[in-house]
């Protein structure tokens, strides 16, 4: 029985001895400091908070750092500004309730330097975000201060990169001195609300490089839209709440963090668990483009070029002597003032000799003034404001109408994705651009027709050479085309517009990945825009997708023939040597998956919204089986083939694997399974 209680006593000394120690693993108290080299490890061990040292440099200094990662990563720093010098320094909570950094002759160098009321109950704790927080009471809900709202360089998940209008109060990245020192160096980057929201980064103060407005999905000023696109980025843009951007993944396994490097860079890292090192996916900083107002005033930069700095069309340089010398910042001037401006008055009378100069893939100027008018009318707007003022406008559907009057400053010129920016010329600019067309078209066609008459002779002379070979191709091709007119009988008799390949080509810039907006078993659909600016969404047949001709065919004469709210609707189709291509419309929302499973736009679907979904797919579903000209049973509904237009309506889509039933018909066989 003694035994028993022995045991028993020790088992309950051993348990209490082991949740003081658990509990004071992630966690400073006014009776439990820190101490070169002591540190302490988040709950799930991905942090820990404690002393090191930078490669070239023996001073000490406090931080945290990614704990499980062997290269040693440092996400935050205390006394960046004054460190350690020798292996002294303790951390502690003081006697006030601050968390403070101090050197063997109890100097304090770094602090909180918060009002605490009730020191004597406050906790610093390292949570599993990277946070550092300093609180009172156990359940720490009164936090006094945090490491994410006073960061060093680095931007982590779930950390706020903010703006407060009201309070003034910013939360900023601030960049290193050097690699090998922490102290504050020359830029910083903030979200600025401005009338949009955008990422700025400045470099002593002074405006150094845009990221371009907020549409709600990316920023549209970005040349690769990758960092905007990321999974779960968001940015909160209420006026009657702080601005602020930050990012959260459901993928635990996914390390991704970005930092603002000395050199004024914002580099986003993804660990690389099989080289053993981070990998750079994304830098802000890619070409001198990429620094604000490179070109100046009514300059425009393009990287592309061997000279990367021009006026725009209708400007000259200010400065003929720094251009020659590569020093474009005094920017551009007018060669010849717009009429409303030769105008005595300034009013609108003669304003319609004015044009505007369409110029497509552009980083938009800054400070733009917005408007929520539509997109047809921009232009009236910006042609009939008062005394001039408005030199040039834009439309993008996540902003509205974007409207500059004064110097358009870093304006870029993108090789994919971007803006079309239209800008206000006098009419003179436009006989010369007419003059200049004429002179092309003349000397191109010339050239045509040179080239024609000596592809001619050419084809004469070659034909005896091409033989047998040339006219199995030619009866093959002849075969193939006759089988797809034959397929295409159907859909003539529903009259669907037909597209050529290359006003399909023209309109995904060349099915640029850019464009891309998913991948289907029928192969991969692209974002296209017509020469009239409509937006479609286009379906090419992979040539490694098991589909083919048979299920391409069946997907264009079942849609042909269907009209419902909740079907997806067929423009048209391109049947061109071996290209088998769709044409549908736009869904801005692209598929229902992409809310179901992503854990922050799911938050958009509410209960109504949700039920609004089930509902629309019902009602199409209705339609197909019962109420259309044909029973058509889709085989293959799931998620991804249900689309959602702006409003968050469903389509039903992809009827690759649709089978169509007689009227009196209720059962069919079937030779393959499909379907998902």
């Amino acid at each position: 029985m003694g035994k028993t209680i022995s045991c028993s006593v020790l088992l309950a000394l051993i348990s209490c001895f082991y949740l003081l120690f658990a509990t004071a693993l992630d966690t400073i108290t006014p009776s439990k400091s820190i101490k070169d080299p002591d540190v302490i490890i988040s709950q799930k061990g991905l942090f820990r908070l404690g002393f090191f040292s930078l490669v070239n440099s023996s001073n000490r200094y406090v931080g945290i750092l990614y704990h499980q990662i062997p290269i040693q990563t440092v996400v935050w720093v205390a006394n960046r500004n004054r460190p350690l010098k020798d292996s002294s320094g303790i951390l502690t909570i003081s006697d006030d309730g601050n968390l403070v950094v101090s050197n063997g002759k109890a100097e304090i160098l770094w602090s909180t330097n918060v009002n605490n009321t009730a020191p004597n109950a406050t906790t610093a704790q390292l949570l599993d975000s990277g946070n550092l927080v300093l609180s009172n009471g156990e359940d720490g809900a009164s936090s006094l201060w945090e490491s994410f709202e006073d960061p060093s360089n680095a931007f982590i998940e779930t950390m706020k990169i903010s703006t407060d209008v009201k309070t003034g109060r910013k939360v900023e990245l601030k960049s290193w001195k050097s690699i090998d020192d922490p102290s504050d160096g020359n830029f910083s980057l903030s979200l600025e609300p401005f009338n949009s929201p955008e990422g700025i980064i400045r470099k002593n103060n002074q405006l150094y490089y845009r990221t371009g407005p907020w549409n709600g999905n990316t920023f549209i000023g970005l040349i690769d839209k990758y960092a905007a696109y990321l999974e779960g980025f968001y940015v909160a843009d209420n006026p009657q709440q702080p601005y602020y951007m930050t990012y959260e993944f459901s993928n635990d396994s996914m390390l991704i963090y970005s930092e603002l490097d000395s050199q004024g860079k914002f580099i986003e890292w993804k660990w690389d668990e099989g080289k053993g090192n981070w990998i750079n996916k994304y830098s802000s900083y890619q070409t001198n483009c990429d620094v604000y107002g490179y070109c100046g005033a009514f300059g425009i930069c393009d990287s592309s070029k061997r000279t990367i700095c021009s006026c725009l069309k209708g400007f000259k340089p200010r400065n003929i002597e720094e251009w020659s010398r590569g020093n474009w910042s005094s920017g551009c001037s007018r060669t010849t003032l717009l009429q409303c401006q030769r105008d005595n008055n300034g009013s609108g009378a003669s304003q319609g000799d004015d044009w505007f100069l369409e110029m497509k893939m552009m980083k938009v100027p800054a400070f733009p003034h917005l408007s929520s008018i539509s997109n047809g009318q921009c232009k009236d707007q910006c042609m009939n404001m008062k005394n001039c003022s408005c030199v040039a406008y834009a439309y993008d559907d996540g902003i509205g109408c974007m409207l500059w009057s004064g110097d358009l400053i870093d304006v870029q010129k993108f090789s994919a994705s971007g803006v079309d920016l239209y800008i206000r010329l006098p009419s003179s600019e436009l006989d010369k651009e007419k003059s200049s067309k004429v002179i092309v078209i003349t000397t191109v066609t010339a050239g045509i027709v040179v080239i024609t008459i000596s592809a001619l002779f050419l084809w004469c002379g070659m034909a005896k050479q091409r033989g047998t070979n040339k006219r199995h191709k030619q009866i093959k091709h002849k075969s193939y085309s006759e089988n797809v007119r034959e397929s295409l009988i159907g859909v003539k008799l529903q009259q669907l517009p037909l597209f050529n390949f290359e006003e399909l080509a023209t309109a995904t810039n060349n099915f640029h990945p850019e464009k891309r907006l998913g991948q289907g078993g029928f192969g991969p659909v692209y974002k296209g825009t017509l020469d009239d600016g409509k937006e479609i969404a286009v379906k090419r047949l992979s040539k490694a997708s098991g589909q083919g001709l048979e299920e391409f065919m069946n997907e264009v004469v079942v849609i042909s023939k269907l009209q419902h709210r909740n079907l997806v609707r067929l423009l048209g189709c391109c049947v061109e040597a071996e290209e088998k291509i769709l044409v549908y419309e736009f869904m801005p929302n692209k598929s229902l998956d992409a809310f179901l499973f992503d854990p922050i736009r799911q938050r958009l679907l509410d209960w109504r919204k949700r039920f609004n979904i089930i509902e629309g797919i019902s009602r199409g579903l209705l339609y197909l089986h019962r109420d259309s000209r044909l029973k058509i049973i889709h085989r293959d509904l799931k998620a991804s083939n249900v689309l959602l237009d702006q409003d968050l309506n469903p389509k039903i889509s992809d009827f690759g694997m649709a089978r169509i039933f007689g009227g009196d018909e209720n059962q069919a066989n079937t030779k393959r399974v499909v379907g998902t």
